[in-house]
């Protein structure tokens, strides 16, 4: 198995580790070329609107769209979510439109307010460290769309069959189970 990470911009490097950590073959992902031999791909944290507008101009949204349709398995982590979203609260700017949902970017405050707590994940035996960052929360979902995770009420994990988004890092803790599960799909 072979992991594409989206790496145009974001912490792309912490996943590429937690997945060799894994013992699992984790490569760079930048273009439609790079996409073509992933067995599935993650898309990192970072800034929303320039990795969009990246994408859009290189090619790689549209490939990621075709290839999640297809049935890859996509995980979009913090902004990796917001891109996967088909909507972003009071806001126009690229996405992929994998995820049924809409976002409302930097729920829980600013940088300044980022902060560290245990997420129950559905799926997993034990919670997870969960490290929000202007970290996004679901405001609305779609009928397809099931919560996997939830932090103080709001929706910070979902799946759509093949593609999962949360709103928080896991690549930044030393737990791999979120990286195994997603690794099981």
């Amino acid at each position: 198995m072979k992991v594409g990470v989206v790496a145009i911009q974001g912490d792309f490097e912490k996943h590429v580790l937690a997945i060799r950590d894994c013992g699992v073959e984790a490569v760079e992902v930048r273009t439609p070329e790079d996409l073509a031999g992933v067995d599935r791909v993650i898309i990192p944290g970072g800034e929303s609107t320039t990795v969009g507008k990246l994408m859009e101009r290189f090619g790689l949204g549209p490939a990621l769209i075709s290839a999640g349709k297809a049935g890859l398995p996509v995980w979009g982590t913090c902004m990796g979510m917001i891109i996967l979203a088909r909507a972003i609260k009071d806001r126009e700017q690229y996405s992929l439109g994998l995820l049924d949902i809409e976002v409302t970017r930097n729920a829980f405050g600013a940088q300044v307010h980022s902060f560290e707590d245990e997420v129950t994940v559905s799926g997993l035996d034990a919670p997870v460290m969960g490290v929000f960052i202007r970290a996004p929360i679901v405001s609305q979902l779609g009928a397809e769309v099931s919560v996997i995770a939830k932090y103080d009420g709001k929706i910070v994990g979902v799946r759509q069959r093949n593609v999962i988004g949360t709103s928080f890092h896991p690549e930044l803790t030393e737990d791999r189970s979120l990286h195994r599960f997603f690794l099981e799909i």
